[in-house]
Formats: C-alpha cells, structure tokens, sequence
C-alpha cells in the first residue's frame, strides 16, 4: 500500500461516489484509461483495484471520519441561515434517524441484523437547515436507535425531532438539562395527566388540542418529572391523528407539527447514500471497509454541498451531483455547468437568428 498514500486513496474512491463506477474495478479501470488527464485532477498515480480493496480493508477508517468532522465544521454553518418556510423559529433544527443497509453474514459476519439477517446501520442526525449531517454512527444492526441519544453533544437552543424509537426519558431529560429542546412521538403505551389546556392563537385548522401534561406513570414521572407540552394534529394528506410531545411552549402548535414533520427531510441524505455509495456491490466487506466507504460518501456529499454554496447554484445536491458524474473528465467551467439555463445572460437577441451574421 507504500504506493497509495491516503489522498490518492481518498481521490480512487472520490471518483467512484461521483461518477457511475459500481467497483473498485470499475474505478481503476476508468482512471486508468485517463491516466493523461490525472495529474491536472490531482492524482498522484493510479493503482490496481487489489492495492486499493487492500487499503480499504487495512487503512484505518477514522482518517476519512475525521476528515468528515473536518468538512461538517466548514460546511455546516454556511447554511445557516437557510429558512424552513412553515417554521418561525431561528433555533436550530436537528433531525435524528437511522438507516439500514442489508448485508450478506456470509461476506460481513460481523453485521448481525434481527432475524438472522445481515444489517449495518447509519445513524445520523442531520441539521434540517441545508441538510447538513452533524453527527453520525455506523453500528450493527442489532444496536438499538435510541443508543444514539446517549452520544448526542447537546447544543444548547437546539431543537431536535425524532420518532418514537428516540424516547427515552432519561437522555430526554438530559437534553431539557441542557437548555436544549425535543419534539418526539409518544409511545403508545405512555400516560399522561393533562393539567391545562393552551390556547393557540394561530391560524391553523389542522391542530386540534394542545395541552400542559405530566408522566403519569410513578416510575417515568421519576425519570421525567418536568411539565411537557402535549401537540395533537390532523395529517392534512390522510386526516391521520398525529400526537407529538415536547418540552417547548414558546412555539406554536402548528410550528412543533411542522418541525416534526421536517423530519422526513432526512430520508433525502439517506437516499444520497443509498444510491451513491453502491449497495449493491460494497467496496469491501470488513468493518473497516464499509466504514470508509460511508465516511466518503459522506465526504462527497458534503463537498458537493460546499460547492452548491461557494457557486451559489439553484440546483439541488442530487441535482449537482448529476451534472458533475457526466462531467468529471470533460474541462468545464464549473460556474457554467452549475447555472441554470434559465439564470444564464443571454447575449443574442431572442429574436435573432444565431446563425446569421450581424453587420450592424
């Protein structure tokens, strides 16, 4: 591996998040075949898809996890001031979820799932502000969703939305503690008091009562003895009945639905990485491997991010990361390829035939 350094590395596997490679074969034979036009992308030489499997599965993952950190912290706050349109608030918005990639045992033994299946699970919490990832922890699949919360760094102001897999009182709790606020589902089995109800002075038809409760239950009322503020909504979509509790009461009720149901934004950084980082054919089946795999999808993703800021392009990541895959090897102006047609200056008069000479 003496002849692949880490940033060679991480360009072979750069190269094969942005363009259509599904191997690490793919990839070295691509780049290969462009080997003249390496060195002006950076590239210090190419290696054989074997050195490169080799480096995934003994180079240790954490140097792309850092570089990952590293990158949130350039690109995180570049989008913050982008605006939810339905949410008043300039809190920060943090949603919290996971994914499951299905593995074979056979080939990642060390992936157990439930049912005896073979899963690897990202958990992420993702702010809701550029969908930018903060945080993230790649497990089995037998590690429980609600084990992230004990990793969480609370930042104080924060306001962060989960399902109810997330409800646990006592990380709960140690988010309230720390200045911070939460907006989760209930859990069908928890009891509430209801003590006052709110008047909500909005405008807004879908949200149907609003309420001061506390824990019912002796045992979680000693885990979670604080007022909480019990939201109940109508899914305007399939008139389901939605209930959500928090320990916020400065926000509206329609605000506290809508953050909630922001949530979903994260399913689109989730299917970045489905798609992009090649389920079908993982580059490695180690613990190491799967790790640097995702840690540079991630990396690619949030590159692609800062370059959708840095040129201040209409289009979405998903989108630039269309337009770059078709144009790695071709030299284009990158502010070209990231406008718009339609935010383009147009020199020529519409009424003008382009093929026709002007004189005057």
């Amino acid at each position: 591996m003496r002849e692949l350094t880490c940033h060679n590395q991480l360009l072979h596997l750069l190269f094969g998040q942005l363009s259509p490679c599904e191997s690490l074969r793919d990839i070295c034979l691509c780049l290969a075949a462009h080997e003249s036009s390496l060195y002006h992308m950076g590239f210090g030489n190419t290696v054989d898809h074997t050195t490169l499997s080799r480096a995934n599965e003994k180079r240790d993952y954490r140097i792309y996890e850092e570089l990952g950190y590293e990158l949130i912290e350039v690109v995180r706050p570049l989008y913050k001031d982008e605006r939810l349109d339905d949410v008043d608030t300039d809190l920060a918005l943090l949603a919290l979820d996971s994914t499951t990639i299905s593995v074979s045992l056979k080939l990642c033994n060390w992936a157990l799932g439930k049912y005896s299946r073979g899963d690897v699970k990202m958990h992420t919490l993702l702010d809701l502000r550029g969908g930018i990832p903060v945080q993230i922890h790649v497990s089995d699949g037998r590690w429980h969703d609600s084990n992230m919360l004990d990793k969480l760094v609370v930042e104080p102001g924060a306001i962060y939305a989960a399902d109810k897999a997330y409800v646990d009182l006592v990380a709960l709790r140690r988010i309230h503690l720390s200045g911070a606020f939460f907006v989760v589902r209930p859990k069908s089995n928890m009891k509430f008091v209801f003590k006052d109800e709110l008047i909500d002075k909005g405008q807004e038809s879908n949200i149907v009562g609003d309420y001061v409760v506390e824990l019912a239950e002796k045992k979680s009322k000693g885990l979670y003895p604080d007022e909480l503020r019990f939201v109940r909504a109508v899914d305007p979509e399939t008139w389901e009945i939605i209930d959500f509790i928090t320990n916020n009461f400065e926000l509206s009720a329609l605000d506290i639905a809508n953050i909630y149901r922001h949530r979903w934004d994260i399913e689109v950084f989730f299917r970045w990485i489905k798609q992009n980082i090649v389920i079908k054919t993982l580059w490695g089946y180690s613990r190491n491997a799967v790790n640097t795999q995702l840690w540079v999808a991630i990396c690619a993703y949030l590159l692609l991010a800062w370059v959708k800021k840095a040129y201040r392009s209409s289009y979405t990541v998903t989108e630039i990361a269309t337009l770059v895959s078709v144009s790695l090897f071709e030299k284009t102006d990158l502010n070209e390829l990231l406008t718009a047609p339609d935010e383009k200056p147009s020199h020529l008069n519409s009424n003008q035939n382009v093929k026709e000479l002007t004189l005057f």
